[in-house]
């Protein structure tokens, strides 16, 4: 799909984001479904139920609409999609592939296209505006009952795996009443904030090859603990074992060894964004972490939702993000806004309950070093990206005891446990429990969601004498 103009490519884009566009597929029209025609986020599937022929027994690219999996490779050989710039056989290799990695270095150009060509084929044909060509392509998919069987796979159906071959993950620390709350429990409450805090986003090069997918059993991890009551340390399980809420967000286009990304120019790098539980053993952190940070505490496993939401997406929940002073020094300043209204969760499951407790709200906009902040400080003194790196936005915390990201935070680190919906209480969680997130921007009669971030923990290893 090309453009004439660009302005008719940007009143493309914004037609996408219409709040009064509907999709044939009903299911995505409820208002509390988080795959709406407004969101379509990208994410990788396989479908063994019915084994087509042989490329389509393997993990492809799809876009979430409603309770359904759009196939993009099956939509590409039908004649209905184009990735611009690309040959048939370059596009059907990026949209067979095992990750998005390919379908993201192609570019923003692409990845806005195959958005808008969605968003036309899947919109209710009175409705959708779009010229006679794509309405024909509309109703082509509409329409036609093998077609759609072979382009939209029940979501129920499927297996969704890990989106993004991840060569690099980095956390950031990056809300500060997270940082207040830790710093007022562990040193001193009147200077809870260390110094450099307010300067700038900190940060920790996290493990990629531990990063699961939503569903992926937690083990719960062995370590070293350090006993108030013992002078040395002992091996044993985690007794501490936390969750941590947050965002992440893919590189989609990186940068040169030595060339930093200036703030401003920052969110062009972005693909979309992912839930990310940032599993933590806090009384291993708590003996490790000096002199240089967390270690075997974070590298265990770290769980992020299967679906990409796109930022494209996110545009009408654009909202200020706090204000930040002092005012930060000249390479971490932007103009406009760049915090997103993201409602967020924590559910806890205990082992044989039937109802989870939800034991945290909170919002991504409270986020006090922006995802462009973080971005710009990761470059800045030369570091180089790459296209899949994930970023984490640290711990997100709002200001009321219930909005606390954390267990360690929601419980004050232990003394305060929290009650559950079925009886029982946690300080931190036990195995067997099973810890979901989920997160969702609320549009006028539709929502953009991110789907849910969930672990189950299973016990530790046995540890021998």
């Amino acid at each position: 799909m090309t453009y004439a103009t660009p302005s008719a490519a940007a009143d493309a884009l914004k037609a996408t984001l219409d709040p009064s566009r509907k999709s044939w597929i009903e299911s995505a029209n409820n208002p509390l479904c988080d795959f709406s025609i407004q969101n379509l986020p990208f994410g990788v599937f396989s479908d063994p139920r019915n084994a087509r022929n042989a490329r389509n027994t393997g993990r492809r690219v799809g876009v979430a609409i409603g309770d359904a999996i759009v196939d993009l490779a099956a939509l590409h050989d039908a004649g209905l999609l184009t990735l611009p710039a690309l040959s048939d056989d370059a596009a059907r290799e990026v949209l067979n592939a095992a990750a998005l990695n390919a379908f993201m270095a192609a570019g923003r150009d692409v990845w806005r296209s195959v958005r808008v060509q969605l968003s036309d084929l899947l919109a209710r044909h009175d409705d959708n505006g779009s010229d006679n060509d794509n309405a024909n392509a509309n109703a082509a998919l509409r329409d036609d009952a093998a077609l759609r069987e072979r382009v939209l796979v029940p979501m129920a159906d499927a297996t969704l795996h890990l989106p993004v071959d991840i060569p690099g993950y980095t956390d950031f620390y990056s809300s500060k009443e997270h940082a207040t709350n830790v710093g007022a429990m562990f040193r001193d409450p009147k200077n809870a904030l260390l110094p450099n805090w307010l300067e700038m986003p900190i940060g920790y090069n996290g493990r990629a090859s531990s990063v699961v997918v939503s569903g992926t059993p937690v083990r719960r991890p062995n370590g070293q603990l350090k006993l108030p009551e013992q002078e040395r340390p002992v091996f044993g399980a985690c007794r501490k074992l936390d969750i941590e809420l947050e965002t992440g967000f893919f590189i989609g286009c990186g940068n040169a060894l030595g060339e930093p990304i200036a703030c401003e120019a920052a969110e062009d790098h972005i693909f979309g964004m992912v839930l990310l539980n940032d599993w933590s053993a806090r009384d291993i952190q708590q003996w490790e972490y000096v002199p240089l940070g967390p270690f075997n505490s974070k590298g265990f496993a770290t769980t992020i939702s299967p679906w990409v939401v796109t930022l494209d997406a996110l545009e009408p929940f654009r909202v200020q993000q706090p204000a930040q002073e002092p005012q930060p020094l000249a390479y971490l300043r932007h103009s406009g806004r760049h915090a997103f209204d993201i409602a967020l969760e924590v559910r806890l499951r205990a082992d044989g309950a039937r109802e989870a407790t939800t034991i945290c709200r909170t919002n991504f906009r409270h986020l006090y070093w922006t995802m462009a902040q973080q971005l710009a400080h990761h470059t800045v003194a030369g570091c180089n990206t790459r296209v899949g790196d994930l970023l984490g936005s640290g711990t997100i915390s709002g200001p009321t005891e219930d909005s606390y990201g954390s267990l360690l935070e929601l419980t004050w680190n232990g003394k305060r446990p929290v009650v559950l919906k079925e009886g029982g209480t946690r300080s931190f969680i036990e195995d067997g429990d099973e810890l979901t997130l989920a997160g969702w921007c609320q549009g006028d009669g539709y929502r953009v969601g991110f789907g849910i971030c969930a672990g189950t923990i299973l016990p530790a290893l046995p540890v021998s004498e």
